[in-house]
């Protein structure tokens, strides 16, 4: 049957199955691709629907979808999703006790969705299973994993192509958020998809305000931010010592704050996840082992106590917010030891790699030490041509000042090259301000040509210079904790490369709405209706043993609270309300609206 006489079919199954009555972006493109048994790569961002592209024809199609996806909490979120919109789908991991139960359904015809993790894919023993049964569709999720350019490698999605070729009638479904252009190359080639195949759906996340500052005092940063943002969040921050500092400094303020890192027993590790999935104002510090297994809708902000490790890494981990679709929050706070750490990674990484995550590091410097559109910087970077500005992030909400620094950066590194290459910002500020104490004295720094040459207008702009040269890797950091000439220093030397740096906001000033949702309007606070439909949510998905945002998402409580539906007939007009929500759902919340 012709592609275009399966399209009212697939409408009808997404209005049935889904409660929605039309496809979002490139859905229907790439959802009609699979129904005619093509093999595709799709690059869609956070938020965009991908999981609808396989779950939608793994309802159409005769046989059972077969997802690979990498983490185990991220298919148990997935089936209970599925699960609530009466997909028959089911998990096959270490941590299922019925996983004989589920081998029988499989072999019966009577799944959906089957979800495995690629190290139990790529095993001839699963290979041997699938010749048992029809399968429709291999849908391959996070699918970046496959490429060793990918900034989150996993060995194990190397190993799938022999199952993927040992079924060549199946069509395959690779899925993406995170991929720059080598990446997409590299999964095309890995997963045997021919590169008509790639379908581009664009980096951009509207809905979400971008906003990096220099780090002064964190947890009082941080504090303020959680003042600001009422809803669930997620902190990122760079060890599990600072995990489980921060997550004990701002459970003071009253929030519900938990840790979350590698170091935890995964028994308080998953019990942390399960309290924060299921919660509606939780916040969670972490390291970035957590996240990608949170299908999470309703994340209000994401902040980073410290650089992540590349823009691919960034744009994934602050993409977990806003994933419903509603105005949310990403805040960077970074200092200049972040890029110094960064910078001695990475001669720890494999030679031939070391170009590329170099370059990597540099990217995500020019990120955060730009004075244009945050948004644009980071389309860029995944090569598309966005709007020069966008209007919802923090330099383009308020510009910043930039100035020239290339005079007084090359007062500041022929000090550094003067001093011998091996003393840190202090002493060095000393030496440029003229400052003659016991140190400078005795090792004769006095006597140096750059003693006293920086003026007092420049002292107050010595620190973000400082922290800008390391942040582009010009200054870099030596064992002992002084400072050494990298990168472009001797080109700014010689005046053959400039500086311009962003001036820091001056204190005083309130940053118009830099970093805050709770003025986007998100949530009619304060209606009753509103909140009486959350609260009957929370008791339903309390007795079902789910999160709320799996009965339904705030934007459809948001819906029927304006509509106000007196019937079960209007109620399924509703965005999100399937067949079979409908049956499970629709008299409780047409009772409570009733009442209003």
């Amino acid at each position: 049957m012709p592609v275009a006489d399966l399209l009212p079919d697939a409408l009808d199954a997404l209005h049935a199955t889904f409660g929605f009555t039309a496809f979002r972006g490139v859905q229907e493109h790439v959802v009609s691709r699979v129904l005619a048994g093509q093999s595709t790569l799709a690059v869609m961002p956070t938020g965009a629907g991908k999981s609808l592209t396989y779950q939608l024809p793994a309802v159409m199609l005769e046989g059972t979808c077969v997802v690979v996806s990498p983490l185990i909490a991220l298919m148990h979120d997935q089936l209970r999703s599925a699960t609530a919109n009466g997909i028959r789908a089911a998990t096959l991991t270490s941590a299922d006790t019925d996983r004989e139960v589920t081998i029988d359904r499989f072999r019966e015809g009577e799944l959906d969705l089957l979800y495995v993790a690629p190290e139990r894919a790529s095993q001839p023993h699963f290979r041997e299973l699938l010749s048992k049964a029809r399968v429709s569709l291999f849908a391959i999720d996070e699918a970046h994993c496959v490429s060793e350019w990918g900034h989150d490698f996993r060995p194990d999605y190397r190993l799938l192509r022999p199952l993927l070729d040992a079924f060549p009638q199946v069509p395959r479904l690779a899925l993406t958020a995170t991929a720059d252009h080598h990446t997409r190359a590299d999964i095309l080639a890995q997963l045997g998809i021919a590169d008509d195949g790639l379908i581009v759906a664009g980096f951009d996340r509207p809905n979400i305000r971008y906003a990096i500052r220099p780090r002064e005092n964190a947890a009082r940063q941080l504090k303020t931010l959680l003042e600001e943002n009422p809803g669930p969040g997620i902190i990122y921050a760079p060890t599990r010592a600072r995990v489980e500092q921060l997550a004990e400094t701002l459970a003071a303020t009253g929030r519900r704050v938990l840790p979350y890192h590698a170091g935890l027993s995964p028994e308080i590790r998953a019990r942390n996840q399960a309290a924060f999935v299921a919660s509606e104002d939780m916040v969670m510090v972490a390291t970035v082992a957590f996240g990608m297994g949170i299908d999470k809708p309703d994340v209000r902000f994401v902040a980073h106590a410290g650089i992540p490790k590349s823009i691919e890494g960034y744009y994934q981990e602050t993409g977990r917010a806003g994933r419903d679709g509603d105005p949310s929050v990403a805040v960077m706070f970074w200092g200049a030891d972040d890029f110094a750490r960064a910078r001695i990674r990475l001669s720890e990484v494999e030679e031939r790699r070391q170009q590329s995550e170099r370059q990597r590091l540099d990217s995500l410097a020019g990120l955060v030490e730009t004075a244009q559109c945050r948004r644009a910087v980071l389309l860029r970077h995944f090569g598309e041509d966005p709007a020069p500005t966008c209007g919802n992030c923090d330099n383009c909400l308020e510009p910043p000042g930039v100035a020239d620094m290339t005079e007084l950066a090359r007062k500041l590194l022929s000090a550094v090259y003067r001093t011998g290459q091996s003393y840190g910002l202090g002493h060095l500020e000393k030496v440029l301000t003229g400052i003659a104490d016991d140190r400078v004295l005795q090792r004769g720094h006095d006597q140096l040509s750059v003693f006293g040459i920086m003026t007092e207008d420049e002292k107050p702009l010595l620190k973000p210079l400082a922290r800008a040269l390391q942040a582009r890797g010009s200054l870099i950091p030596t064992e002992h904790g002084g400072l050494a000439l990298g990168g472009d220093a001797r080109e700014i030397l010689k005046g053959e490369a400039s500086v311009p740096i962003v001036l820091p906001p001056k204190r005083e000033r309130k940053r118009r709405g830099g970093a805050s949702s709770r003025d986007t309007g998100a949530n009619p606070v304060g209606n009753p209706l509103f909140e009486a439909l959350r609260a009957l949510r929370r008791d339903l998905a309390a007795e079902a043993g789910v999160p709320p945002y799996v009965i339904f998402h705030d934007s459809t409580l948001r819906e029927m609270a304006t509509v106000q539906p007196a019937s079960l007939a209007a109620m399924g007009e509703i965005g999100g309300i399937g067949s079979r929500k409908l049956d499970a759902y629709g008299d409780a919340f047409l009772a409570v609206i009733r009442q209003f």
